[in-house]
């Protein structure tokens, strides 16, 4: 019996000790300009969509790849508005949201791990 709880603290120790770390599919790096702070601009709980919000209406959003090629380019005249980022290309890309007369400019990651909902049904269903 001694034994098993020996093993039992041993595994509950080399769990903290050596972090499990699930990379996510998308991280943001937030522009922290005092003028940027009216837009909220946040990954959504499963990191694969921008959410903005604003007070004021939001008139366009675009993204630069690290290739300088457009990926997203929409014309949106609304205080809120969710991008999906399944489609966007691995790497670094660079958001720019036009709110007359800013334009507020922030980073999202895209690391390319997130695994499709259809995919995690057939896992599910196949078993």
């Amino acid at each position: 019996m001694n034994k098993n709880v020996l093993t039992l603290v041993i595994a509950f120790f080399c769990l903290l000790y050596f972090p499990v770390s699930a990379q996510e599919f998308a991280s943001i790096e937030k522009n922290k300009n005092a003028q940027a702070q009216q837009l909220y601009h946040e990954l959504n709980v499963t990191k694969d969509t921008l959410i903005l919000k604003s007070d004021t209406k939001i008139n366009y959003v675009y993204s630069i790849n690290r290739n300088y090629e457009k990926e997203v380019y929409d014309f949106i005249n609304a205080t809120s508005y969710q991008v999906p980022l399944t489609n966007l290309t691995k790497g670094k890309h660079t958001f720019v949201v036009g709110q007359s007369p800013l334009k507020i400019v922030f980073v999202v990651r895209i690391n390319g791990t997130a695994t499709s909902t259809s995919e995690v049904m057939k896992v599910t269903s196949s078993h």
